[in-house]
């Protein structure tokens, strides 16, 4: 009994200490025309360019680029997570980067763009916009962070198809199956100028979906959280890895998690909205509709509507 309560109370600290050590942000607002609430619960998950916390020799070793080049902090990553409120399977779908959107108040422009021009709140009214779909939660990741966790659980499971060599970053990833640290982990997640990445930003997205299966898998397996070595590291790069929505709360990123951890098992529907062609500039308006009615709906989607 005495051991049921220490753990029972070491939960509730550990529980305690999250929910108020994670960067919050306001990124959920209500505004004119917002789209109305619908079935199930979405999420969108978001990976920065923030070099926060970074020293320049970090920012090298890491190869995240010259932040200049972007015109300021973007998103390398947009991730609409649909848990719904049925037995359909949670979708995780990929927003590519240079998807040309309009943004409000500024035009059309690549879907990143929001992000430098007005932070967290105006994507996700800029996502909420162009999908119809209204988001409940907001995560976001940045370089550093994302590298921490990575390295705090001592390294991600991956079976790589064949060589990765990124001529933009210098980063060379063999074929096989191996542990990526975070170094090679970011550097997965961000390939698109490699022969193994042919479809450029489709293959960076459709990598990225397959990494945050086996992340999350992996941080919610036994060897992790029974692993002090591996736990205690990941408790400590959480809070300045992560930042949610002020209105979100440690028990709705658990509930994320836990619907995220079928994707390596076919457990979650995962792709990229449906686009016109390889740039990924332009989304397919009918496959689109359809896409996004699914989700409102928590119905099966469409077979054929998902870029994989």
């Amino acid at each position: 009994m005495t051991l049921v309560l220490i753990f029972v109370l070491f939960l509730g600290g550990v529980w305690a200490y999250l929910e108020f050590s994670i960067t919050r942000v306001d990124a959920l607002a209500d505004y004119d025309g917002r789209p109305a609430a619908a079935s199930g619960t979405n999420w969108l998950v978001v990976g920065s360019d923030s070099r926060a916390g970074l020293s320049a020799a970090e920012e090298e070793n890491l190869a995240t680029g010259d932040a200049d080049e972007a015109g300021g902090q973007r998103t390398d990553t947009i991730m609409v997570a649909h848990i719904p409120d049925n037995s359909t399977k949670p979708t995780l779908l990929s927003l590519p980067r240079d998807s040309q959107v309009k943004i409000p108040g500024h035009g059309t422009s690549k879907i990143n763009a929001a992000f430098a021009l007005g932070g967290p709140a105006l994507l996700v009214k800029t996502v909420e916009g162009v999908t119809g779909l209204r988001i409940d939660h907001y995560a976001e990741i940045g370089f550093g962070g994302f590298a921490t966790i990575v390295d705090g659980i001592g390294g991600v499971d991956m079976c790589v198809d064949q060589d990765m060599n990124d001529s933009m970053t210098g980063i060379d990833i063999k074929a096989g199956c191996q542990s990526l640290d975070g170094r090679s982990a970011l550097g997965f997640v961000r390939m698109r100028h490699s022969s193994a990445t042919p479809r450029s930003d489709l293959d960076r997205v459709a990598n990225q979906r397959k990494f945050i299966g086996a992340l999350v898998g992996q941080i919610a397996s036994p060897g992790t959280l029974l692993n002090p070595f591996h736990f205690f590291p990941l408790l400590s790069a959480a809070p300045d890895a992560l930042t949610m929505d002020s209105g979100d709360h440690v028990h709705n990123l658990a509930g994320l998690a836990m619907a995220m951890r079928g994707i390596s098992s076919d457990g979650v529907l995962t792709g990229t909205v449906p686009v016109t062609d390889g740039s990924a500039e332009h989304w397919d308006k009918t496959k689109s509709a359809q896409l996004f009615d699914a989700l409102k709906n928590d119905t099966e989607v469409p077979d054929g509507v998902l870029v994989k």
